[in-house]
């Protein structure tokens, strides 16, 4: 997460940088901004002769309201101007507290605390530093944390392979920088669409468990399980004709070839896989070229 001021402010303590260990609520920058301050302590001051006000008012109203218990020793046109009083100016001491404690919140703004537990991945800003609200003179964050602990794979799929990815497949995968390791990771999203330009579907898996080696953005090259839920047919690369006639394959029937057209789905190291009105038990040939005429 990228961390920016609330505030406009000048940066007052840093007692973190780039690499920092950090914890859940530590405090990770202080800043100053002494208007706050003076509207602050205003504020306050304000909300006091207030109260001073009300407890004058309110101590008054709780004599007369005493003395009327004597008929007829206070006038009722009295008892109703000072519970007009009293009800003002209760209403300008909420008023001032609520003025109060608004800036309270902005001044506990210069206080940041970690949002979670991770590190410190990214410093823009020094001590003195002038800083404020993103898109006000803060094209950068002032910090960039990053919790390390749960990781995530992003890989884009092919459309003609998406229809054999499910949540809960497991894939394996290496890092350039360590390529003696192998990882295991869990499919645990889908995108359920197509990228428009790639034509291929996003998917998330989640490690197993946590790899200290590992760093956000490391490029992976991944090895994805495509396993149909049905079986099909995987016929050797050199029975599979590709011509300018279309893609099939050459059925013996009673001693005579005929083609059978098939489409190609997932290809093996020597192998692939082929749709087609196949049946178990078919011959067909295994050097197939497309100078075989059907019928010989």
């Amino acid at each position: 997460t990228a961390i920016y001021a609330k505030v406009n402010s000048y940066v007052k303590k840093l007692p973190v940088d780039i690499g920092s260990i950090l914890t859940k609520g530590q405090v990770i920058l202080v800043l100053e901004a002494p208007e706050i301050q003076a509207q602050l302590a205003s504020a306050k001051s304000k909300w006091k002769a207030q109260e001073a006000i009300y407890i004058a008012t309110k101590s008054n109203y709780d004599r007369m309201f005493k003395a009327n218990e004597t008929k007829g020793a206070i006038a009722k046109d009295a008892l109703d101007q000072i519970t007009a009083r009293k009800l003002a100016d209760q209403a300008q001491l909420e008023a001032a507290k609520s003025a109060y404690q608004e800036i309270q919140i902005m001044n506990d703004y210069l206080v940041i605390r970690a949002p979670f537990s991770g590190i410190v991945a990214e410093r823009n800003i020094d001590l003195g530093s002038y800083v404020g609200p993103m898109g006000k003179g803060s094209d950068k964050p002032l910090l960039v944390l990053q919790d390390n602990k749960k990781l995530r794979v992003s890989l884009s799929v092919p459309e003609a392979n998406t229809a054999y990815l499910n949540l809960g497949d497991s894939i394996h995968f290496k890092v350039s920088s360590i390529p003696q390791k192998k990882y295991m990771a869990k499919i645990s999203r889908k995108s359920g669409v197509l990228d428009f330009k790639l034509r291929s579907e996003r998917i998330e898996a989640d490690l197993m468990k946590v790899y200290p080696e590992l760093k956000p953005l490391m490029v992976v090259e991944a090895m994805i399980p495509l396993q149909a839920k049905e079986a099909t047919f995987f016929i050797p690369k050199t029975a599979l004709v590709e011509s300018n006639i279309g893609m099939y394959v050459i059925r013996i029937e009673n001693g005579v070839t005929k083609n059978i057209p098939v489409s190609k789905g997932r290809p093996l190291m020597d192998k692939i896989e082929v749709f087609g009105e196949l049946n178990e038990d078919d011959n067909i040939l295994l050097k197939a070229t497309e100078e075989i005429v059907a019928g010989t």
